[in-house]
């Protein structure tokens, strides 16, 4: 299904009947990603995913698609689907999207999950480092696609999961190059939202992977201290939802079921 966000088409499916729970995507990935969580969280709630902008089956808004745009995409589905109160669950990019949601539309937010993510801004480095994946991107998009999807696993894993790597990267050479580049220009510039960590009136579950070679288990620990903030340790890299899969999935429903 669609719906129109600044004249730009933005892809959603809608599975199962209940309360409701928006699943975000990170970084080249798309709603695929979500398959197995859908097929399971849609036995009990009514379960949207969406594409965000340049990504998956959702049209390119502009050369730079901010968290705030993409977050408002997502309050355009909402809407749409007559939505008012919604569980929030983001991988990584998908992440930064629903705490830019969750400060715009704070009355919408049911409950809120960063899987793999983090609520603070890039620092300098990381943002010297999107500059250059930006470069890369121009010269040759595939060629970084290839390359950046194993590094999110952890290193060990590269091998177990040959299979589930090369999915990720059938559906990530999916995406526009003009896709990808204003995602990473989005990343770069987004808002530091540590505070709604602190102070969001909703819960707030963070699943971290330990060995997770994007994300430092330290800085992710002292973003949520002296928070009420839930965090859930996994033993493995970026993606949880292959890496930990049975693991995230418990996690998941005992957040729904308990808020």
């Amino acid at each position: 299904m669609f719906v129109s966000y600044k004249n730009t088409q933005i892809h959603f499916t809608e599975t199962g009947s209940g309360t409701a729970v928006v699943l975000l995507h990170g970084f080249l990935e798309n709603t695929t990603m979500w398959n197995s969580t859908v097929a399971f969280l849609s036995q009990r709630y009514r379960v949207i995913a969406i594409d965000l902008l340049g990504h998956g089956l959702s049209e390119n808004l502009g050369y730079v698609h901010t968290m705030e745009q993409m977050a408002e995409a997502v309050q355009e589905v909402l809407y749409h689907l007559k939505i008012r109160k919604a569980f929030l669950i983001g991988h990584s990019m998908g992440g930064y999207v629903a705490l830019a949601f969750a400060e715009f539309f704070p009355d919408n937010v049911k409950g809120l999950c960063l899987l793999n993510s983090t609520s603070r801004a890039d620092s300098e480095e990381k943002q010297i480092g999107r500059d250059r994946a930006i470069q890369i991107v121009k010269e040759n998009h595939t060629s970084f696609i290839r390359n950046s999807i194993p590094m999110l696993f952890r290193s060990k894993n590269r091998k177990l999961y040959r299979a589930e790597i090369n999915e990720v990267k059938k559906e990530a050479l999916k995406t526009s190059k003009q896709g990808i580049i204003a995602a990473l220009e989005g990343m770069k510039i987004r808002n530091d939202r540590e505070v709604l960590l602190h102070f969001g009136p909703y819960p707030k579950i963070m699943i971290i992977g330990e060995k997770d070679p994007v994300l430092k288990l330290e800085d992710l620990l002292d973003q949520v201290s002296g928070t009420e903030t839930v965090v859930h340790r996994f033993s493995e890299g970026h993606m949880s939802h292959i890496e930990n899969k049975d693991e995230m999935l418990t996690v998941l429903s005992d957040f729904l079921k308990k808020n």
